[in-house]
């Protein structure tokens, strides 16, 4: 699938269980820009394994070659100016590399991988809301958006798991759904028709 399907713009819906990074997408940082934006952007960058220099709140010739290598990785023009299309895609980043950490911490890099091409597919189907926040905020979608666990913050392991994902790496073959055999008490998901298991996942469309 092309990375410009796979992202969906981000929507702030009041209901909506979990908070979004601070970005505002109204704006465009580029270099010789200064404040809390730009350290916002350094933290987002730092936290995907784009940004190694200190965070200082100043956007100089690290932050954009950081910002940079990102876009050429979403499928961006590597221009290193941080406007709303680069803005939205690390906010989706952040929130889909929350649930991978939540879901899939202690799985293998394949099954974070897994994680986040089940979210990517999900905004591909007609079942299901066509941005990523609402997809991760659907009641009892996903466990660690209700139990807590996606305020916890990700590791590199899976913001890498989620960039390789919306590269095209899907080892769920298209699946929307997975759930782990052992611990699973809804007795719908066993009706679905399963694709692969990875790790304690099995994943389903």
């Amino acid at each position: 699938m092309k990375i410009v399907k796979r992202i969906a713009v981000l929507i702030v819906m009041g209901f909506t269980l979990v908070a979004t990074p601070s970005l505002s997408y109204a704006q465009m940082l580029g270099k010789g820009s200064t404040g809390r934006e730009v350290t916002a952007l350094q933290h987002m960058m730092k936290n995907a394994g784009y940004f190694h220099g200190p965070v200082t709140g100043y956007f100089g010739p690290l932050t954009k070659n950081s910002v940079a290598n990102f876009q050429q990785a979403a499928g961006l023009v590597p221009d290193g100016v941080a406007g709303p299309k680069t803005l939205r895609k690390l906010n989706d980043l952040d929130i889909m590399a929350r649930v991978v950490n939540g879901e899939a911490r202690g799985e293998s890099y394949i099954g974070k991988v897994a994680v986040a091409a089940v979210i990517l597919n999900r905004l591909e189907d007609r079942r299901f809301p066509k941005d990523a926040y609402r997809v991760v905020n659907e009641t009892n979608a996903f466990t660690a958006v209700h139990d807590g666990q996606y305020i916890l913050p990700p590791g590199p392991d899976s913001y890498r798991a989620v960039v390789d994902a919306l590269k095209g790496w899907d080892p769920t073959y298209g699946s929307v759904f997975y759930y782990n055999p052992n611990t699973a008490t809804n007795q719908w998901i066993f009706t679905r028709q399963s694709v692969t298991r990875i790790g304690n996942h099995i994943f389903a469309k």
